[in-house]
């Protein structure tokens, strides 16, 4: 590692030297702003920043102390000088093919960047960023060349420097207030991650990694740094004073190159500038890349958020339409679940045919509870009735509920998507409250089909205030959310009443 006086820098460029000559480059997708050793600036042309398709796109790296976000890469030498992200690299105008400039122009796939460092003892590290068509990975290689007389040791390292992101919240209920913010890492075949707020709390981080990637997520977008598979290299978090504040950083240290006198090394990384897109972090091929997608903290429910998201996208492929498709995969979901659902419904149909008994029960005992518990006991020991057979299937549910909620709310793909008519944006409340009204009247109706039995006649009263409570919750929750859950809530309504109808009896005599 660096020895004792070489410290891996980690202020901004700004706050230390004067900022390097930046080049713009274009792609199809990405218009970045970068020198040798900093991207300072990356646009998502396919993103707009809000659901006016005229707004100006998604800004995920920029410069301003409000919003400051930034990916670097230098090196750190134990035997002599070397480049940082602060200075030492300049563009190589002459390593460009004649004629070639640094937008994707038509009939192109990729723009190549080059820069280049030399040193007073003989060594340059030539450093070419790779940019290609529809694609939101920057490739990184760096090649060291020894023309001096003595060997030359040098670790690259490569960082991710922001301050919090200011979250633009649509409501108290807002899925972004909930949405991870802060760095992630991967490695040894684990998944963890660190909010800002526990940065220095949750102590160091000096994680030795073979391959692995480290992050930093914001809702539906993300930056990340991925070594080559086969690198060992050293994470760490840190926390420097910077330009508007306190910086928020974390860095992959390594690997390191032993380059003798006539000799080349080289080293490259991937460098994701972009979306959560599913698809598109699947075709990296990365170990554990699709944690990015921060679904939940647990792999078992990120895992069943992306099995979700899976059957949604070929919904979506099938009707082209984000909204129908959240309707067909609670159709399917409701499909899958029937056999719990019948329980269910069977349970309460039971308990409806018993209900005057139960009635009966509760005068003769008045409010002596221990004796009118000991007689329902009795009642559904003689009459075979599990008085929490309609609990069972809905704890069994809540999991799936639980992960297709975060799969909606974190899927880059629904984001500004439309549905029908007033909806023209999933991820943006009902601008009418249609969705939470409709909700709340299924809510309602599903009640009055349901048996109150065995509940403390103030519980029943607040039960009542539920479809209230939830549709007011509702007003604020992204159109998407509460679409799935109308649709599934009028599913289930049409379901039970359907049930109930097959499998009522009549009331069994007082």
């Amino acid at each position: 590692v660096p020895v004792a006086g070489q410290p891996v820098p980690t202020a901004s460029a700004s706050a230390v030297a004067p900022a390097a000559t930046a080049v713009t480059v274009r792609t199809d997708v990405l218009e970045v702003v970068l020198d040798g050793g900093e991207i300072r600036q990356a646009d998502l042309l396919g993103y707009p920043s809000t659901a006016d398709e005229d707004s100006p796109p998604v800004r995920l790296f920029a410069q301003d102390p409000a919003n400051y976000f930034v990916a670097q890469s230098g090196w750190v030498s134990n035997s002599g000088a070397a480049p940082s992200h602060e200075a030492g690299f300049e563009f190589d105008r002459a390593a460009l093919a004649p004629g070639a400039d640094l937008s994707l122009d038509a009939g192109e796939e990729q723009v190549v960047v080059p820069f280049i460092w030399t040193g007073a003892d003989g060594v340059t590290i030539r450093r070419i960023y790779t940019f290609n068509r529809g694609d939101y990975v920057v490739q990184v290689r760096d090649e060291v060349v020894n023309n001096g007389a003595s060997p030359w040791q040098g670790f690259v390292y490569r960082q991710l420097s922001r301050v919090p992101r200011a979250l633009k919240s649509s409501g108290p209920m807002s899925v972004e207030q909930y949405s991870f913010q802060g760095a992630a890492w991967f490695g040894g075949g684990e998944y963890d991650r660190r909010d800002y707020e526990d940065f220095v709390d949750d102590g160091p981080l000096n994680l030795q990694v073979t391959g692995g990637w480290i992050a930093m997520l914001q809702h539906h977008f993300f930056g990340a740094w991925i070594p080559e598979r086969g690198d060992t290299s050293t994470f760490s978090l840190a926390t420097p004073s910077g330009t508007g504040g306190t910086h928020y950083l974390i860095r992959e240290l390594g690997p390191g190159v032993n380059v003798a006198p006539g000799a080349t090394a080289a080293t490259q990384a991937r460098l994701w500038v972009g979306p959560k897109l599913v698809a598109n972090i699947q075709s990296q091929q990365v170990p554990g890349l699709e944690r990015a997608i921060d679904f939940s903290r647990f792999s078992i429910m990120a895992t069943l958020a992306g099995w979700l998201f899976w059957v949604l996208a070929k919904l979506h492929g099938l009707f082209g339409n984000w909204g129908w498709a959240i309707v067909g995969l609670v159709v399917i979901i409701k499909a899958v679940m029937f056999p719990l659902s019948a329980a269910q419904y069977k349970s309460m149909a039971k308990l409806r045919k018993f209900q005057p008994r139960m009635a009966q029960l509760k005068e003769r005992y008045g409010d002596d509870r221990q004796k009118l518990q000991q007689a329902m006991m009795e009642l559904y020991k003689k009459e075979k009735i599990n008085p929490v057979g309609g609990c069972l299937p809905l704890l069994v549910q809540m999991p799936v509920f639980l992960a297709l909620y975060w799969m909606l709310a974190e899927s880059v793909e629904l984001r500004h998507a439309p549905w029908i008519l007033w909806i023209d944006d999933l991820t943006a409340r009902d601008p009418y409250f249609v969705l939470p009204v409709i909700n709340m009247a299924l809510m309602w109706a599903t009640q009055k089909l349901n048996p109150m039995t065995g509940i403390d006649p103030m519980q029943a009263k607040m039960m009542q205030f539920m479809p209230l409570v939830f549709g007011v919750m509702f007003a604020f929750f992204p159109a998407g959310l509460v679409l799935y859950w109308v649709t599934n809530a009028g599913l289930g309504l049409a379901q039970q009443w359907w049930m109930i109808r097959k499998y009522s009896e009549a009331p069994a005599k007082a």
